[in-house]
């Protein structure tokens, strides 16, 4: 066995550069075309999930694999090689095997303990099939993969140390309340119809919500999915609208779930902030400087401010107005970090206005404490808040997509897809609280490990050791055919030659000494068989095959035609399905 895994994921990776690398349905297909064409590679299978993306291989050279492998996901994910280099793991024969399973367990899943990721291995594995390039290793593997999978499962409380990514981002949201609390009477928009989306709707559903509506370029997927949840017995309503239809139903809905193969964005700020605006948020402040406009009444027609605004000592009417004016358009937030029109000299390093440590933060989630704040002093944080804006994105930003605890949620999205669906400006939407893949990340980081985890651990090492084992068993069983096949033509040629020589012996006599010289033969073959597979399944054995073939003077031709036929048996191959 020389199985090469090549990958990045979220443990080693960026979200920016996931994003970048992700794959579509088309790039997994060339992808694996052109590793087979690859002189390292024999077979080849490739698991691309929103948080991963690997590439496993059966090479005859681990450098020249690791070159190749490498260069392909480069090739084919559109990331620059010397870019992707950084955030690629590589991990060869046993430590491969112990990678997969681990990822097959829910160890290495953002979430931990998640049993989705058993679903994408089986899908990796079909295209594998459907395209031939999974050949006798990577099915065993997969395989494998899926039964250690499900039993870590069923043998263990892994399910308590996570949940899916679509429960896990709920209770996110839901933040300190019970989701089925949270989402009783809710109307939701479920965007895609594949399947994270339809477990999202189907989640939803389950948990209590009142409607769920989806929105799916293929109209037909759409409508079925509504179908199903509507037969599903749980009571909730649904029903299919076109991509079109987004924008009027996200001003209906409380929840929206967004998991699309787009490319692009599906959701901007933009496209959030006028939802909601029509929804009755005309102009928000988190601070409670700018009043909220009530559901359906018009916004003042010219740039000043609200009428009735109690200013704080020193706080100049004309910025707020100007702040007011910048919301209305729609383009900025009246927040201190939206004030980027405003030009003024800003401390890399610090706040100029003094404001402390939580003031800051608050700024740049868009929520600054302006009282007490004079005019010029505004100016200044806003510019100082914006600088700090884009290095703000960089950093974990847990409490940064959430609106939770400074005012109602009107709006409350989960991006499950990668790249990303929704623009990742809209947590600083007042009313709107956003849960990506990236927020995901961070809180599940936080959460404590269930004491189950290490009854996994010990599942896949017992589980990589076995399927080692096997692996190397099977390198020798072609050998020890071919050795008990050379050894049946010698029996059969020594019975002709006796019929040749005893002519008068009746059908009786002569199958009493054909079966008496078989089973001399098999006795003396059986204990050197058993033991050299014994002694080629443990770790180093891979050369009995080869001290087998010498000793015997076995034909290699012989030896690699019996492989062929033996890889090519159906009876050998399991039945994807069972393992699913």
């Amino acid at each position: 066995m020389s199985l090469l895994v090549v990958g990045l994921s979220h443990r080693s990776a960026p979200v920016s550069v996931l994003e970048r690398a992700s794959l579509s349905a088309d790039a997994k297909v060339k992808l694996l075309h052109d590793t087979l064409a690859a002189e390292p590679a024999a077979e080849a299978a490739v698991l691309a999930t929103c948080n991963r993306i690997e590439l496993y291989a059966d090479v005859d050279k681990f450098h020249a694999g690791v070159a190749e492998l490498s260069t392909l996901l480069a090739q084919h994910s559109g990331v620059a090689l010397e870019e992707l280099t950084p955030y690629l793991y590589v991990h060869y024969e046993d430590r491969a095997v112990h990678h997969l399973f681990s990822v097959a367990c829910g160890l290495d899943s953002m979430v931990v303990g998640e049993g989705q990721i058993l679903g994408q291995i089986k899908d990796a594995l079909a295209l594998g099939q459907e395209l031939h390039t999974a050949g006798r290793l990577i099915n065993d593997l997969f395989q494998q993969a899926l039964r250690v999978g499900k039993r870590a499962h069923s043998e263990t409380g892994i399910d308590r140390a996570g949940q899916s990514l679509v429960t896990f981002g709920l209770e996110q949201l839901a933040v300190r309340v019970p989701v089925g609390e949270w989402a009783a009477g809710k109307r939701a928009l479920v965007i895609g119809a594949g399947s994270m989306s339809s477990l999202a709707a189907a989640t939803l559903a389950r948990v209590g919500v009142a409607e769920v509506v989806v929105a799916n370029r293929t109209a037909e997927r759409a409508e079925r999915l509504a179908e199903i949840l509507v037969a599903s017995g749980t009571g909730v309503a649904a029903r299919a609208v076109p991509m079109g239809a987004v924008a009027d139903e996200l001003t209906r809905v409380d929840v929206v779930v967004s998991c699309t193969g787009a490319t692009g964005l599906v959701l901007s700020a933009d496209d959030v902030l006028a939802a909601v605006s029509r929804a009755g948020l005309d102009v928000a402040d988190a601070a409670g400087v700018v009043r909220v406009t009530e559901r359906g009444s018009a916004p003042d027609p010219a740039p000043q401010t609200p009428a009735g605004l109690d200013l704080a000592a020193g706080l100049d009417r004309e910025v707020v107005a100007r702040l007011v004016a910048a919301a209305e358009a729609g383009g900025r937030l009246a927040d201190a970090g939206a004030a980027r029109t405003i030009s003024a000299a800003a401390e890399p390093d610090g706040c100029p206005v003094g404001l402390d440590a939580s003031d800051s933060a608050r700024a740049v989630n868009g929520r600054a404490a302006l009282t007490g704040v004079d005019a010029n002093s505004l100016e200044l944080h806003g510019t100082w808040a914006d600088q700090g804006e884009a290095a703000a994105q960089r950093q974990p930003r847990k409490s940064a997509r959430s609106q939770a605890d400074g005012m109602p949620v009107r709006l409350a999205l989960l991006d499950l897809a990668m790249p990303r669906d929704i623009d990742a400006a809209v947590h600083r939407i007042p009313g709107v609280r956003l849960v990506d893949i990236e927020s995901l990340a961070e809180a599940s980081a936080d959460a404590p490990m269930a004491a189950d985890v290490d009854a996994v651990r010990g599942i896949v090492a017992e589980e990589v050791a076995a399927f080692g084992a096997a692996q190397r068993a099977a390198h020798i069983t072609p050998t020890v055919v071919a050795l008990r096949a050379m050894a049946a033509e010698v029996v059969a040629m020594e019975v002709a030659r006796l019929d040749g020589r005893v002519p008068d012996l009746d059908e009786r006599q002569r199958a009493e000494v054909t079966q008496t010289v078989r089973r001399v033969v098999d006795k003396l073959l059986h204990a050197p068989t058993v033991r050299v597979k014994q002694l080629a399944s443990e770790p180093g054995g891979a050369g009995y095959a080869e001290a087998l073939r010498e000793l015997f003077d076995l034909d290699p031709q012989t030896v690699a035609s019996v492989s062929r036929a033996d890889a090519a048996d159906p009876k050998n191959d399991d039945d994807p399905g069972r393992a699913s």
